[in-house]
């Protein structure tokens, strides 16, 4: 071995063609280790490997396959502390939430896929008349989920832990086989999946992971003839070409996109619970989320109050090494992602909006930091209201009535999970229904870890999460007989 992670290719840890590149802790800018680079042909010889060993995978009994996903859950959960080091170092994230949202969250999903659900369904017994189908009779119908096949999972650097187990248990429950195409700036996460897979049993080919810099890995794997899906996490842009490709050859898609979360605060809200909802956009893996309030329309009762403890709120949070336990704020992935937060917030005070407070590098030595962001006075034709900068930024636009509100809600081109706060609950859930969102916190940024996930306009298609992800990775065949 040249001392870098190999790839994971077929069951067999394989040098990467390309050699291998850095990964670098943002916090402390130095090498954590060294990811490989794979070629086109090594990308493609995992769909290949996934495509060998999807039949008999697909005819194992779901007890087996449910048993292995246990087995590796408990390999991830023994493994927490070594595990959430290395995220921690790749990702920026405090240990903490390294430890709980990461690494944590993605044993909890292996766990909830190490069950066996009912993938059949008795459909309601038709009478047909007699016709040129046939003789007068009773048709009986069952409902029954099947794999779609070989799965190409392209990952998010902000979680790589819980989002490729988002994506991989599931699929592997329902019978498939996956390609796994982490994120370039912290795959070595990812491939510390794969090796729990192999030591819980997975057979050769059913799990791989190539990783690469250059965008001619992920086009392999989205392209490639033996790949029957895409599921994918990331930008809109990204998501768009992938979707493209997807649909010359009319393969399934489950896209995760881009979000600008719209936070209706109402004059009679919990200012407590708002700010500290909203205030997750600040500490929360520093914004680095598609999930976060980050746009937030304050009634002008309560807009003044609610700037001025949103800038409290900030002001108190500590940023700086994730590895210390009172840290709150982590830096960001990047420079080059620094650099763009940084210029939307200048382009923010371009067009017009006041800083209230942050903007600016926090005075450490090392790593990406952004100080937690506040862009007051707003409007809704802003880029830095209309953009997604993932980054701890938060913009505050003012509206009047409930209909106004509504309406600056709804014009954004994404439409993920927005929020209602009102101490008016029939008016949070009747707001809630008017949002083009696919999701809707009431009165909290909590999720549900049962409900559907995904987004409405540019920010998805398709549902995760629960059994919306056994629906997401199969194909619904009917089996008519006569009754």
């Amino acid at each position: 071995m040249s001392g870098g992670q190999p790839l994971f290719v077929g069951g067999a840890w394989v040098e990467p063609d390309g050699g291998h590149h850095p990964v670098t802790d943002p916090a402390t800018e130095e090498t954590v280790g060294r990811a490989p680079e794979a070629s086109p042909e090594q990308a493609r010889a995992a769909c290949a490997a996934a495509r060998e060993a999807f039949g008999a995978w697909s005819r194992t009994r779901p007890e087996e396959r449910a048993e292995l996903l246990g087995r590796a859950a408990a390999i991830i959960r023994d493994r927490l502390v070594p595990y959430a080091d290395l995220a921690r170092a790749e990702t920026g994230a405090t240990l903490g939430t390294a430890r709980a949202m990461q690494v944590g969250v993605a044993a909890a999903r292996f766990r909830r896929y190490a069950a066996v659900e009912p993938a059949e369904w008795a459909v309601a017994p038709q009478i047909n008349d007699a016709g040129p189908m046939g003789r007068a009779g009773v048709m009986g119908a069952l409902a029954v989920r099947q794999p779609v096949g070989v799965v190409t999972c392209i990952t998010s650097y902000n979680n790589p832990w819980a989002n490729p187990a988002g994506k991989i248990a599931p699929a592997l429950a329902m019978g498939n086989t996956v390609v796994v195409k982490p994120a370039p700036q912290d795959p070595l996460s990812v491939y510390r999946m794969a090796e729990a897979l192999a030591d819980a049993g997975v057979p050769p080919g059913v799990v791989n992971v190539v990783s690469g810099r250059d965008v001619c890995v992920g086009e392999a794997v989205v392209a490639s003839g033996d790949v029957d899906m895409v599921s994918f996490t990331g930008s809109t842009a990204v998501g768009q070409r992938i979707a493209e490709v997807c649909g010359r050859d009319m393969k399934r898609q489950l896209m995760e996109l881009g979000g600008k979360g719209a936070a209706l605060v109402f004059d009679d809200a919990d200012l407590a619970s708002a700010v500290a909802g909203i205030g997750t956009t600040f500490s929360f893996y520093s914004g680095q989320i598609c999930t976060a309030p980050t746009r937030v329309l304050a009634q002008r009762g309560v807009y003044q109050r609610l700037v001025e403890q949103l800038t409290g709120y900030a002001s108190r949070l500590k940023v700086g090494d994730p590895r210390e336990p009172d840290t709150v704020v982590g830096p960001l992935i990047s420079a080059e992602h620094r650099a763009r937060v940084e210029s939307y917030v200048e382009l923010g005070r371009k067009e017009g909006a006041v800083v209230v407070t942050g903007g600016e590098r926090p005075a450490l030595e090392r790593g990406f930091y952004v100080a937690p962001t506040l862009l007051a006075d707003c409007t809704n034709d802003m880029r830095v209201a209309r953009e997604e900068i993932f980054g701890p930024v938060v913009v505050v636009i003012p509206f009047d009535d409930e209909d106004e509100g509504v309406a600056l809600a709804n014009d954004s081109d994404y439409g993920l999970i927005d929020y209602v706060w009102s101490g008016d609950v029939a008016r949070a859930f009747r707001v809630a229904r008017r949002l083009r969102a696919g999701g809707v916190g009431i009165n909290t940024v909590g999720r549900n870890m049962e409900a559907p996930f995904g987004g409405f306009k540019k920010s998805g298609v398709g549902r995760d999460v629960g059994v919306y992800a056994l629906h997401a990775y199969s194909e619904v065949q009917a089996l008519v007989w006569p009754g």
